[in-house]
């Protein structure tokens, strides 16, 4: 199996010209923007208000199993197979992968020459998780959807992220699956049941004429047809099943796709998992259950299933872990999240331990990730001469806090002590145990749960990425491609990572 960046232009790995420090030339993306591009930031209390349902969601439990049954039996009634499987009879294919995509910002579209150049060729793309931000409401599929991939020729398939579902999955289930149905939560119960009551936010309306008038405006060609069964659903071809499953808001399935799961898993073809939740990330097992007992991961693991790669969105960077199963097989657990939205930091991931160092893949590399962080702090708080490190000094106080080699070797010193604390301050984990535990503290003073957010900036490099994937009788290759927002990297993007697995 292989594992490395095959030749090519410079990526991040070789040098900060590859991974995009230095633009020589502004990206053709702006040609594509709208002329009025959408002012939309994490930082804007609307935006979060109207995310609310996430909350709610988590403190008084997700109605997002009882909606996909009501809206499943819908599809089921009116003539969609059982099995929500698409055949496809070509044993050699290739397909674009994208997640977590719909700002409508600048960071989206950047992504677009680059993905259109690396893909050409393919027979149809996946996004997974988060089509629509920030709420998945119909009336932004014509702006963050549509227009944005007018010029992809092939079809487009697709799992719901939390924020998709955040309407009811009411804009996704009409755009992807010719479902025009409203199926609302069911009441809640309890004393508090009140509260989700009162707040939660239900879908907004579908203007189907205005989806019409945009589906034939911008992706109108026969070749971009291509509905799918479902908000989960198979693609069956004679080398590979691809499986893309639905993970609502929480992350749970609920008992019917999770018997779907275990059957359409049978058999002994390889398999690969498409899921709007990782199962690994940020050096963390997160092995997605299932209602009634059980877990997705479980499924993947089982040798009887043959899975060789499980991809996941909702993270916003690119991660690969090769996990070694009790049986000796390796499966390649990927995040590949950053197709537009901001990016979430990597410079927070620590020395990993479910898979060896030297086996992880991560885009941005952490040094690259701090380096972002510390000029956006320093502008933010107008303390630039403290706060910004430059890659080389972000590089150093990485490797230094977590005591590993670093992604792009440079020739200089060692971490400065101001190096050492911004990294500190921003989150780097600190690789030392043994050490007292009040040693550690300053780590975790800046609260992570929000600090990615907010840290959204629409200027290069951008740090997003998007994957291809090709398919044969006995292989399947997967390569992840950056998008960096320079002109100079649009039509040869770099290559920042590559694995090899066969399928035989």
């Amino acid at each position: 199996m292989s594992a490395e960046v095959p030749p090519g232009p410079d990526n991040s790995r070789t040098s900060e010209e590859g991974a995009g420090w230095a633009c020589g030339k502004r990206g053709s993306f702006h040609e594509l923007l709208p002329d009025r591009v959408p002012d939309f930031s994490w930082r804007r209390p609307s935006v979060l208000w109207r995310s609310r349902n996430d909350v709610l969601a988590r403190l008084f439990g997700d109605p997002a199993n009882a909606i996909r049954r009501r809206c499943v039996a819908s599809l089921r009634e009116r003539g969609t197979p059982a099995a929500f499987t698409v055949h496809r009879p070509a044993p050699e294919f290739s397909f674009a992968l994208v997640g977590d995509t719909g700002e409508g910002d600048r960071s989206q579209y950047a992504v677009v020459p680059p993905l259109l150049h690396a893909t050409e060729g393919t027979d149809f793309m996946v996004i997974a998780s988060d089509v629509i931000y920030p709420t998945g409401d119909a009336a932004d599929y014509p702006g963050k959807f549509f227009r944005p991939y007018k010029d992809y020729p092939a079809p487009i398939y697709a799992v719901p992220g939390n924020h998709d579902w955040y309407d009811g999955l009411r804009g996704f289930l009409h755009v992807f699956c010719g479902l025009d149905e409203n199926c609302s939560p069911p009441p809640w119960r309890g004393p508090l049941a009140f509260i989700p009551r009162r707040l939660w936010r239900h879908s907004g309306a579908v203007d189907a004429e205005a989806l019409a008038e945009a589906r034939r405006l911008y992706r109108g060609a026969p070749g971009q047809q291509g509905a799918q069964p479902g908000p989960y659903w198979a693609i069956d071809t004679p080398a590979l099943r691809i499986i893309g499953i639905d993970t609502g808001i929480t992350g749970r399935l609920d008992r019917d796709q999770g018997r779907w799961l275990r059957e359409v898993s049978g058999g002994p073809k390889p398999k690969l998992l498409v899921t709007g939740k990782p199962l690994y990330v940020d050096d963390d097992h997160r092995p997605g259950p299932i209602e009634g007992g059980g877990t997705v991961d479980e499924i993947v693991q089982d040798p009887a299933h043959h899975y060789v790669a499980a991809i996941g969105g909702d993270i916003h960077n690119y991660q690969r872990y090769p996990v070694r199963t009790g049986d000796g097989r390796t499966i390649q657990y990927i995040v590949s999240g950053g197709g537009g939205a901001f990016m979430h930091a990597t410079h927070i991931i620590p020395r990993t331990r479910v898979v060896d160092e030297d086996e992880f893949r991560c885009y941005p590399l952490r040094g690259d990730s701090l380096s972002r962080y510390s000029k956006l702090y320093g502008r933010w708080l107008r303390l630039p001469g403290f706060f910004e490190l430059t890659p080389e000094e972000a590089t150093a106080a990485v490797e230094h806090r977590l005591g590993i080699r670093p992604g792009r070797g440079y020739d200089g010193p060692a971490a400065s002590r101001r190096a050492r604390f911004v990294a500190a301050l921003l989150g780097v984990p600190r690789n030392a145990r043994g050490r007292p535990r009040f040693l550690r503290l300053p780590v975790r003073r800046l609260p992570q749960r929000f600090r990615s957010e907010l840290a959204d900036w629409d200027r290069p490099p951008f740090f997003k990425n998007f994957l291809r994937l090709d398919v044969t009788e006995s292989r399947l290759r997967i390569r992840c491609f950056a998008a960096t927002g320079c002109g100079d990297h649009e039509t040869s993007p770099p290559c920042e990572d590559e694995v090899t697995i066969p399928l035989r």
